[in-house]
């Protein structure tokens, strides 16, 4: 779970959720996709790969986590999909939300 301002803007929400994957478990990526690259508030850089048809977020890697590729959890849309386990840019995080009992790395 992501509270950064980067993140809020390019979900229009106010956090992102998503679930990473080793690379080396992933079978195949299909499809044509739209990339974007943004460099995140610590320097380091974020590719996202977005729908050339509708814009949405199909997934992201980045450049420090080479091994793993990020997936919106809301590309699953399964309600019982399972709660993140970490909250990041928590100084960021809008006063009115509440997260799952999880790990908060400082940012």
């Amino acid at each position: 779970m992501c509270h950064c301002f980067a993140c809020q803007q390019r979900t229009g929400s106010a956090f992102s959720i998503q679930a990473r994957f080793d690379r080396s478990r992933v079978s195949s990526i299909e499809g044509r996709s739209t990339e974007f690259t943004r460099t995140g508030d610590e320097g380091t850089r974020l590719t996202f790969h977005f729908c050339p048809t509708c814009g949405s977020t199909v997934y992201f890697e980045q450049d420090d986590a080479a091994n793993l590729i990020a997936v919106p959890v809301g590309a699953f849309a399964d309600p019982s999909f399972p709660p993140p386990t970490v909250s990041v840019y928590e100084s960021r995080r809008h006063p009115w939300t509440r997260t799952p009992d999880l790990k908060v790395q400082s940012r």
